[in-house]
């Protein structure tokens, strides 16, 4: 058996015990997605639901389901997979678990980037045009690109340590939050309130539009991510090892940051600067199937879709009718967690 064919997640023993937690994992979405479809300020139950979603129920009920909650619901699970498993690739082409996008600055420099387009875009028109909403994601990837640069670019000693990135990354986080609330204090009262809201994340205004802005870059960039998968596991092997097996790491890890950013970067488009899912998530698949990113990345997208999900539902229901922005709830949850892995990783 060459090493080649021990990467090949069929081959692996494990890999029936993966598919059993995926499907799970799936399931356990399943349950909180209709938990979420009648949960809020109006509740429906699992009867209002099914008669809804069968055509038999009231006018009300299928406004309340299908424009509002149906959409803010698949939003949700598109962000969750998108911030997931860029947060898997950013961990492995960096071989460290604390690259997470959301803490790195990735996501404030998709952040900075939207908001100066948005505050530019308002200063010579009362109203977005069409046009900008659409191309919010592509604005987002330019300032995710821009923060990844700089970042590998700072860090640079020869060579690239977790710790060292880490710490770039946080500085650099902190560069583009100062910049965003530079914008922010150009902006008028109504806008930067809107601003503030976004970048704390939040899906509140979900709709089918933002859904359809989102939904390409998920279907293009994670099947991409999971063809990848099997070369950021040889990559793990050092090197010298992946160098040996035919892999070119050089290329093929800016294939793989550029898939990262543009996953995040189009989450960030969308739900704002939501930390922490590209942090707990892959970790808590690599917990569950193991290093090999064949079967983690997988996993790593359902969860990081069931924490988005769970975390939305907590937001618009615990001060309801008020709702929290979803990324602090996050925040509370991944918070914890960052702080521990800081504690518990050696560099």
């Amino acid at each position: 058996m060459t090493d080649t064919d021990d990467l090949s997640p069929f081959k692996d023993r494990v890999f029936k015990r993966s598919l059993y937690f995926f499907f799970f994992l799936l399931f356990l979405l399943l349950i909180l997605t209709v938990i979420s479809l009648g949960s809020g300020h109006l509740s429906l139950s699992p009867g209002d639901i099914w008669q809804t979603v069968t055509g038999s129920g009231t006018e009300a009920h299928q406004l309340l389901l299908f424009q509002f909650r149906l959409p803010r619901i698949i939003l949700a699970v598109l962000v969750g997979i998108g911030m997931a498993t860029a947060g898997a690739l950013f961990q492995g082409v960096t071989q460290n678990g604390l690259a997470d996008p959301g803490i790195i600055g990735i996501h404030t420099g998709s952040g900075f980037f939207v908001v100066l387009f948005l505050y530019l875009v308002s200063l010579s028109q009362d109203q977005p045009p069409w046009w900008a909403n659409i191309g919010l994601p592509f604005v987002a990837f330019v300032g995710g690109i821009t923060a990844a640069i700089l970042i590998y670019v700072l860090a640079w000693k020869e060579g690239v340590t977790p710790i060292r990135l880490v710490l770039v990354g946080i500085g650099i986080n902190a560069g583009f939050s100062a910049a965003i609330l530079l914008v922010q204090l150009r902006m008028s009262e109504s806008d930067f309130n809107r601003a503030i809201i976004w970048l704390s994340g939040s899906i509140w205004n979900a709709s089918w539009a933002t859904v359809l802005r989102l939904l390409p870059w998920i279907l293009l960039f994670v099947p991409l991510a999971l063809y990848k998968a099997r070369i950021l596991s040889v990559m793990q092997l050092g090197e010298e090892m992946a160098v040996g097996l035919g892999t070119a790491v050089e290329k093929e890890r800016i294939k793989l940051l550029i898939i990262g950013v543009a996953l995040s970067a189009a989450s960030v488009s969308v739900a704002g600067g939501v930390a922490f899912v590209g942090l707990v998530a892959p970790h808590l698949a690599r917990r569950l199937v193991g290093g090999k990113f064949q079967r983690m990345i997988p996993v790593s997208a359902v969860i990081g879709a069931i924490l988005i999900v769970l975390s939305d539902s907590i937001a618009r229901t615990v001060l309801a009718p008020s709702e929290i922005p979803v990324g602090l709830i996050v925040s509370v949850i991944g918070a914890p967690y960052f702080i521990y892995l800081l504690i518990t990783i050696k560099e």
